[in-house]
């Protein structure tokens, strides 16, 4: 029997997501209130910043790091035993050496400037120095992984002459290196760092803004009253509650804690196993990077490096997300008709248009970014400042809602909550009002700053790696390696890459997993087609491996979603990671799709022929989904089941197919596989009817 999940289990699953993104340090005291005011500092800064625009040059980005590796040693222990509740000297001494060489830069920006090439033997000190706390930062607040990979980058710089074949190269001195990575531009100070202080640690702050307020358990809440009362309806809120929480928040395991600590109790009362409710969790939550307009990190560092509008970014991924989460949403439709599950009763199901309406208001921040980002067109960091302004202004008229309204209700009805906001009112109700909102604005603040601070270190590591691949031309390198060992031919460089970023992206965040392969397998793929002269779009190279960066995020044994749901459930994580991880095929064959028919991707299309081609990939999506399932009316036979993997791939492929040199057109395609499909579900029904 399925044991229930307690507050206990939700709890571990939080702590997992905490210790993971923000720390697990809670500090009191004079230190805790310090550094409240170095991360709310942080914010404050960075909003400004977004107002009034960047600071010049790399300045921006030495502010940015100084505050982020505050924090990192600050709320991020060195070892698993390491105080919690308060910050021992060792951390204090390299907090305070890390912040004074990541300011360095601000403070002498005109020597560090004109010294570039020529640096003196106390910048190579401060630099060096940097790199080793960045590496230390790094390795506690994201994962040993990267640090073990950049210190590779670092030696492969050094001993260069000694490697064989195509990877030789002149090989640096010490100093060299360090001039490189810490002086110029190519390093720490790079494009990774530039997007995270600025476009990420915006946004980032924007959905710490809408959680904060209550944005995020009302979109879960509407969720629930939309989709919660028809078969397996649980697990379908989840789907729908991480596809609008992944469009909000960026971030996986943020996104499966948020939104599991209520769909996956619910997924295991209406019948779904342990495992099972923890695996959609965890592949609708994934996903959520994929849906824009937010996407995570790595798109906006993706639009910097290939010099694209982000705008272009958000369109061209808009009908892959769509019919990944499409996907996901079949299977689960699947798996509660085999399994013959329930949804909610109608007591159990809150009422749609009451819920609606109680936070309508938490959609006007949400509906500003957009306005702006796809219609005004504004840049990212315009548009995420004057929507953060939004939602402080949103938290204020939430609050007075509430005075107002919904907690006399509930003091008139005699009602008991553990809500903290009701908790405030009845304590103070005539400062309620101003008190709260100050309350999740400063918190809002804090909690966004201290999100950032591991974020900017993995992209300042990433820099590192970056620096030496533009020093050594390790880029061009790997190029043609990958280019011969493929034979030239564009399937196999595909798949070679899709195996480098399943590999690197078991040990590392989405974003640096999206860097280094853009640094590294990208080049190859752009070769290929200049070669093969196939044309493919720089969008679409660098989105296939952005896609591989995200699945390998959740891949077994590693991904830390699989255990902060596994946490909540009860559940066996790496069971629970390797469920997740067939949810998630779909994820694995979209990138090769639209990188044979950009269609996918809104390029040489019109708005006619999207009109028709969309709802054509959403049924190819519901047969992959059958494919996956092994199940459609009733079980499906081994050849039935190989039929509709074919019919998956004719249907999410708008342009066609040759056979014996003979082109089928794409709109006879569609009509003999709908057919097959018709001929199918009768033929499954029959089946049905006679057992």
């Amino acid at each position: 029997m399925e044991k229930e999940v307690s507050r206990d289990n939700i709890e571990a699953g939080q702590i997992i997501m905490e210790e993971s993104e923000s720390g697990s340090r809670n500090l009191s005291g004079y230190m805790g209130l310090f550094i409240f005011a170095v991360a709310i500092s942080m914010s404050i800064f960075q909003i400004y910043t977004g107002f009034a625009g960047e600071l010049a040059g790399s300045k921006q980005l030495s502010i940015h790091l100084t505050f982020a590796m505050i924090l990192c040693f600050a709320y991020f222990p060195a070892r698993k035993k390491s105080p919690k509740n308060r910050i021992p000297l060792p951390d204090i001494i390299l907090g305070i050496f890390a912040a004074g060489c990541a300011f360095y830069l601000f403070a002498n920006y005109n020597h560090v400037v004109t010294s570039v090439g020529d640096a003196e033997t106390y910048d190579i000190i401060i630099g060096f120095t940097l790199i080793v706390l960045v590496l230390e930062a790094t390795r506690r607040s994201i994962s040993p992984i990267l640090p073990l990979i950049c210190i590779i980058f670092l030696l492969y710089a050094y001993y260069g002459p000694y490697l064989p074949g195509e990877l030789a190269h002149r090989g640096f001195r010490v100093k060299r290196i360090v001039d490189h990575i810490f002086m110029s531009g190519e390093g720490l100070w790079g494009v990774p760092l530039r997007v995270s202080a600025t476009f990420v640690f915006l946004f980032v702050l924007f959905g710490a803004f809408l959680d904060k307020i209550g944005a995020g358990s009302y979109l879960i809440n509407l969720s629930f009253a939309v989709m919660g009362k028809y078969r397996g309806g649980p697990a379908k809120a989840a789907v729908v509650a991480s596809c609008a929480m992944g469009s909000i928040s960026g971030s996986s395991i943020a996104n499966t804690v948020t939104t599991g600590a209520m769909t996956i109790p619910l997924m295991k009362k209406v019948g779904f196993s342990s495992v099972t409710a923890g695996a959609v969790e965890v592949a609708a939550s994934t996903n959520g990077q994929l849906m824009p307009p937010i996407m995570g990190a790595a798109a906006f560092i993706m639009a910097e490096i290939i010099g694209v509008p982000y705008i272009e970014i958000v369109k061209a991924a808009f009908i892959p997300a769509v019919l990944s989460y499409t996907a996901i949403f079949s299977i689960v439709h699947l798996e509660a008709v085999k399994e013959n599950i329930r949804g909610l009763t109608k007591e159990e199901t809150p009422v749609f248009l009451k819920t609606f309406i109680s936070g309508f208001h938490f959609l006007i921040p949400l509906g500003i970014l957009i306005w702006l980002l796809l219609i005004v067109r504004w840049t990212p960091t315009t548009a995420a400042s004057w929507s953060i302004l939004a939602g402080a202004f949103t938290a204020l008229g939430n609050n007075y809602l509430r005075k107002v309204k919904f907690f006399p209700e509930m003091v008139r009805e005699n009602l008991e909550s553990d809500d903290p906001a009701f908790l405030d009112y009845k304590a103070d109700p005539d400062n309620f009002m101003f008190g709260r909102t100050k309350k999740e604005l400063l918190d809002s603040l804090e909690t966004g700053a201290r999100n950032m601070a591991g974020i900017a270190v993995a992209c300042a590591s990433c820099g590192i790696i970056v620096g030496v691949v533009t020093l050594t031309g390790l880029g061009l390198k790997m190029a043609v390696l990958i280019t011969e060992a493929a034979g030239g031919n564009l399937l196999l460089t595909l798949i070679f890459s899709v195996f480098a970023c399943i590999i690197l992206g078991m040990g590392l965040p989405t974003t640096a997993t999206y860097i280094i392969m853009a640094a590294m397998t990208a080049p190859a793929i752009m070769t290929i087609s200049t070669d093969l002269s196939l044309g493919l779009p720089i969008v679409a190279i660098h989105l296939f491996v952005f896609y591989y960066g995200i699945v390998a995020d959740d891949t077994p044994p590693v991904g830390l979603c699989a255990y902060a749901a596994a946490g909540i459930s009860g559940a066996d994580p790496v069971k629970t990671g390797l469920k997740s991880f067939r949810l998630d095929l779909a994820a694995f064959t979209l990138p090769f799709m639209f990188i044979y028919n950009t269609k996918l991707l809104m390029m040489n299309t019109t708005i006619l022929e999207l009109c028709y081609m969309i709802p054509i990939c959403i049924i190819g999506m519901f047969c992959w989904s059958v494919f996956i399932q092994g199940f459609w009316i009733v079980k499906t036979y081994l050849l039935e089941r190989i039929v509709f993997l074919g019919l998956a791939f004719l249907l999410v492929n708008p342009s066609g197919i040759t056979v014996m040199k003979m082109e089928i057109n794409q709109h006879v395609i569609n009509v003999f596989a709908i057919i097959i499909m018709v001929v199918i579900y009768y033929w499954q029904k029959s089946r049905k009817m006679a057992s």
